[in-house]
């Protein structure tokens, strides 16, 4: 469970780090994923 989300939070960094621009379309498809990593690793919803 916690390489699963390491993982997936290790691939959004990734793919921020990768963007030529840090835009606010770009920091809520992060956060988006984030929240989806978390709540796939069984993260209570009320955390996320």
């Amino acid at each position: 469970m916690f390489n699963t989300l390491n993982e997936k939070l290790q691939s959004v960094f990734k793919k921020m780090r990768g963007e030529a621009r840090i835009t606010e379309d770009n920091i809520k498809e992060a956060i988006r994923q984030v929240k989806m990593a978390m709540l796939e690793a069984d993260v209570n919803y009320k955390v996320v």
